[in-house]
């Protein structure tokens, strides 16, 4: 079989270290050997067939591996065996980090196996981890440092959306906030779609803590405890960034109706003093018999003087009225 469909293959030392493996020492592999952990592309025929086929796990559990979607979930199968679904932004260049990235894993206390569909960083962080000598020593510890590696790459991320919305809310303050109705939009929707994807996440992350799984031991669910915090934590800023997202689009608005407000008013101002000078002007411009001053040279000389004092006496009024 060729090694495509395999992204990483480890033996794991107990050390913290690990060897690589290929397709061929998969098979030759043995429990007493120590723990080995198989990194799949489920995208790709030959781990399919592998995993359908050579495993030795329930269809189910092929299934859920293979599966395209990936809610967060924990679920133990026996009291070894544990199905982990999990989710991670997307770090990719070009890429929205709203548009998640999943991982899925079984393990048993003595195989670990995973697949993805995209490339995961986290899981390249524990592959440079076993090669220095300072990865997982054992099932449990893989667990929880994948878990701290996947939630701990979200840093980056939740951070950048605090300080747009920073930037917006200064922008917004200094009169600046024509042009960041779109900005803002935007930042709200990436917000919510970051915290749909991960709030099934802590869900998933608090359950594995109550597993009664052999291999997980109070320590492994201690380190699990504080990776839920971190992650607690960054949806709690992910709350804090959508109100403030809706406080300035808010704000936003409010300006928009206060410029148009403001508009509106001069403009009101400007139709009530032509109004009655229309009004003059269009009666005296009948072109019926019996207007006054058709035949004086200076009617029209007072007619606008007429006009003048009408508009000065229109604008004390306003004045007086506090309107101007």
């Amino acid at each position: 079989m060729s090694n495509q469909g395999l992204v990483y293959g480890y033996k794991l030392d107990g050390q913290g270290g690990g060897t690589a493996i290929s397709w061929s020492e998969i098979e030759q592999w043995q429990p007493d050997q120590g723990p080995i952990w198989l990194h799949f592309d489920y995208t790709d025929s030959n781990a399919q067939q592998w995993i359908r086929e050579a495993s030795g796990l329930d269809s189910l559990v092929a299934d859920a591996l293979l599966s395209e979607e990936s809610r967060p979930r924990a679920s133990q199968l026996d009291n070894n065996s544990l199905l982990l679904a999990l989710r991670g932004v997307n770090l990719s260049p070009g890429s929205n980090p709203e548009d998640m990235i999943g991982i899925r894993i079984w393990c048993d206390g003595k195989r670990i196996i995973s697949t993805r569909k995209r490339r995961m960083l986290s899981a390249q962080d524990l592959v440079n981890a076993l090669e220095s000598g300072t990865g997982p020593c054992d099932v449990g510890d893989f667990i929880t440092q994948l878990t701290y590696r996947l939630i701990n790459r979200m840093q980056n991320t939740i951070q950048d959306t605090e300080d747009h919305v920073d930037e917006i809310e200064d922008r917004v303050l200094t009169g600046q906030g024509e042009a960041l109705r779109s900005q803002v939009s935007g930042l709200r929707r990436q917000v919510i779609a970051l915290r749909r994807y991960l709030a099934p996440q802590r869900e998933a992350m608090m359950q594995l803590q109550t597993l009664r799984i052999n291999w997980l031991t109070d320590q492994h669910r201690q380190s699990l405890r504080e990776v839920t915090d971190h992650l607690i934590r960054y949806l709690e800023d992910l709350d804090s960034v959508r109100d403030r997202a809706a406080v300035s689009q808010e704000e936003l608005g409010n300006q928009l109706s206060e410029q148009m407000n403001s508009r509106m008013y001069v403009l009101s101002l400007v139709a009530a003093v032509f109004l009655p000078l229309g009004f003059l002007t269009g009666m005296l411009g009948v072109n019926i018999g019996g207007i006054p001053g058709t035949e004086s040279s200076a009617a029209f000389w007072w007619f606008s003087a007429v006009l003048l004092i009408l508009v000065i006496l229109q604008l004390w009024y306003f004045r007086r009225k506090g309107w101007v």
